[in-house]
């Protein structure tokens, strides 16, 4: 458990290398935003949560499964991690920012949608 990194995670890299080469500039983990986003772009009005399928739990991926032993502790912490997710979501929304999450499996398989999403999310935010 030790050694699971909770900030700068290959997939944060890959979607950090990602917006870098679109031309977007970004800050890290602001502590002074709900849920310190992984990738913040002021400019855009924008954070980027770039969750791991386990500790996130991501449905409908085999990554984003709980444990089978130790039930009594695993349910409570992760069921906690995503009420949390929620509330940050809920909060920046209020605030006026617009959030976006890409899980781990996306970032390390499917990078051409995770490309698009951003170019999505980006661009329309650009014109408003």
């Amino acid at each position: 458990m030790a050694r699971i990194r909770s900030k700068n995670t290959k997939p944060e890299h890959i979607v950090r290398s990602l917006l870098h080469g679109m031309g977007y500039r970004f800050r890290l983990h602001k502590h002074d935003l709900p849920g310190c986003p992984d990738i913040v772009m002021s400019k855009y009005k924008t954070v980027v949560f770039v969750h791991g399928c386990f500790w996130h739990q991501h449905k409908g991926c085999r990554d984003g499964v709980a444990p089978k032993t130790k039930r009594r502790y695993w349910e409570p912490k992760l069921t906690r991690n995503v009420l949390r997710d929620k509330e940050h979501v809920r909060t920046l929304r209020g605030l006026g920012w617009r959030v976006v999450v890409i899980w781990e499996c996306e970032a390390e398989k499917k990078l051409n949608m995770v490309n698009n999403k951003l170019r999505g999310v980006l661009s329309k935010r650009r014109f408003q």
